[in-house]
């Protein structure tokens, strides 16, 4: 070890001062000198190391010069009070402190901890839990040693929940599903219950109102607003109304079939008829209609409701504003090449038993719960060949477009019929909305600031409120840019919503066999095409990056 004699503390006791002569003392290492730190009287300050690694080096180059017999003077180590940082998250959201234990100096205190959250703006979120904690830990610490915990948390924002609309009524469309029981125990597939009613003052629908969430903070206090959720209008239809006392609710006020609408619901009369056919002439009623029988061949039966066929419907056409329920059998047969003698077009669903050689366009889900033999059907949703159970449902033949994807039991045939399916075709058709829609809230996130940089212009409100013109522009360009939030939020939620919807296109919408997909299948989804040779077990196709995959990974 180097000569004690050459450190001592300064006059004030702060510094470690060494004090050599490079003839007499060096050569000089770096261990050696901080060697000396480690004598009891210095063991508390902390090195300097930047001017230690410079004393060795003038000391060592000053050997066996002129100048190396002079005393040269270095302050190599200083006493250092503890220290207390802020680390503030790139979001603000979180703030950690960091500790530093004292080199011989003065411990922190909670007066210094307070001065630096005041100084780093944190007034958010602390927990003093967590800063006692830290403070308590300080005595341990070796001498620059440091301890660090968050004690600061920023609360988020909670968005508002969408407003939901409850029915609480039942369709006719899901009597079909519902077959009655027999006191026995068992099924009757031919009864399907009696036509579903409703009466004055019978509660119809009910909607959950949308909530504007709640508002969140960030350690430094500034305020983080949520989203609101988006409303939903419920829209009283014919034979309906909402509650006075609460416009929420949706009631009946006429005796009738409860039938669903876009935003709501509307009460319809009903036309029972036994059977359409020559004998009583095409229908077109401005309600819901009720066939206890069949249509026949060659007649036309349109509806301003559901319609619903308790036989079957032969050769016939059918046209409804809302759903279409054939509790037996639509058949039909080919006329051309591409033409087939029945026709079912609903802006609602359509379901059936068993459906051969028909043509079935539908807004919403088609639903076939025995067979879908040779037929034409187009859906904007989701068309479903499957009993309740999953057991049966066969599609074979025909050509069978669903937007949003195809479930069925069997698809194809063990003699190899030629079976056409396309789902997910709209996906530019969805990109093209998207681009439009952000084109949209640009222009309105122009017309916004446009708006702002127009009322910052405004001299002092002390200089126009007495001018009724002036005050009547500003309330106006006040209310241009509320409408444009409004507008521009609601927006935004219907372009997240389709952009979610872009992202995950092939994987929601898609093609599934829950036990075979025979050969000669024609499978589109969006551009990919694949013709299958073999039979395939139960399965999911998608879409993968533009080519037909097949997941067998559900197989039982």
């Amino acid at each position: 070890m180097l000569d004690p004699g050459l450190i001592e503390l300064s006059s004030d006791g702060n510094l470690a001062e060494f004090k050599v002569i490079p003839n007499t003392h060096g050569p000089l290492t770096v261990d050696a000198v901080l060697e000396l730190l480690t004598l009891p009287e210095f063991c508390q300050l902390s090195p300097r190391n930047n001017v230690i690694e410079k004393a060795v080096a003038e000391v060592n180059k000053a050997i066996g010069q002129d100048e190396g017999q002079y005393e040269l003077f270095f302050e190599i180590a200083e006493r250092r009070d503890a220290e207390v940082t802020i680390t503030l998250s790139d979001d603000k959201m979180s703030a950690e402190m960091t500790l530093t234990a004292p080199w011989g100096g003065k411990a922190v205190t909670l007066q210094d901890i307070l001065r630096t959250l005041k100084a780093e703006q944190i007034s958010m979120g602390l927990s003093k839990v967590k800063i006692e904690a830290l403070l308590a830990k300080q005595p341990n610490l070796a001498p620059g040693e440091n301890c660090s915990e968050v004690i600061a948390q920023g609360k988020p924002a909670i968005n508002g929940t969408n407003a939901i609309v409850e029915r609480k009524v039942p369709l006719a469309r899901e009597r079909l599903l519902q077959p009655q029981e027999r006191a026995d125990g068992t099924v009757d597939m031919r009864n399907l219950g009696e036509i579903i009613m409703v009466k004055p003052n019978d509660k119809l629908m009910v909607k959950i109102p949308a909530t504007e969430g709640t508002q969140g903070y960030n350690v430094q206090g500034e305020p983080l607003l949520p989203v609101a959720g988006k409303d939903l209008k419920l829209t009283a239809g014919t034979g309906t109304e909402l509650l006075e006392s609460d416009p929420n609710v949706l009631i009946a006020t006429v005796a009738g079939q409860p039938v669903e609408t876009k935003s709501g619901m509307q009460v319809d009369d009903v036309l029972q008829i036994k059977d359409v056919d020559i004998g009583y002439g095409n229908v077109d009623f401005k309600g819901s209609i009720l066939v206890t029988g069949d249509v026949h061949e060659g007649m036309v039966v349109k509806s301003t409701g559901d319609i619903t066929v308790m036989g079957f419907v032969d050769s016939a056409q059918l046209i409804a504003d809302g759903d279409i329920t054939v509790s037996k059998g639509v058949i039909g047969r080919q006329l051309k090449e591409d033409q087939l003698s029945t026709k079912l077009t609903a802006k609602g669903q359509i379901s059936a038993q068993f459906v051969q050689y028909s043509e079935l366009q539908a807004e919403g889900d088609i639903l076939v719960t025995k067979q879908l033999l040779h037929s034409h059907t187009q859906t904007a949703s989701h068309l479903i060949v499957s009993d309740a159970n999953g057991r049966r449902g066969d599609l074979v033949g025909g050509i069978a477009q669903a937007d949003k994807g195809v479930k069925a039991v069997i698809i194809g045939a063990t003699a190899g019929t030629r079976t056409e399916v396309f789902c997910a075709m709209k996906c530019g058709d969805l990109k093209d909305e998207l681009k439009q829609l952000d084109q949209g809230i640009k222009h309105m996130v122009v017309a916004k600031l446009n708006i702002e940089s127009s009322l910052n212009k405004l001299p002092p409100k002390a200089e126009w409120q007495d001018d009724p013109l002036m005050v009547e522009q500003v309330k106006g360009m006040l209310e241009e840019k509320r409408r444009i939030t409004q507008e521009w939020s609601r927006e935004e939620q219907e372009f997240n919503a389709i952009k979610h919807e872009v992202e995950h296109y092939y994987q929601e919408y898609r093609i599934e066999a829950s036990k075979h997909i025979f050969a000669n299948v024609e499978l589109h989804i969006g551009p990919a095409f694949n013709r299958t040779q073999r039979e395939h077990g139960p399965c999911i196709v998608i879409n993968e990056d533009q080519e037909i995959s097949f997941d067998y990974s559900n197989r039982k």
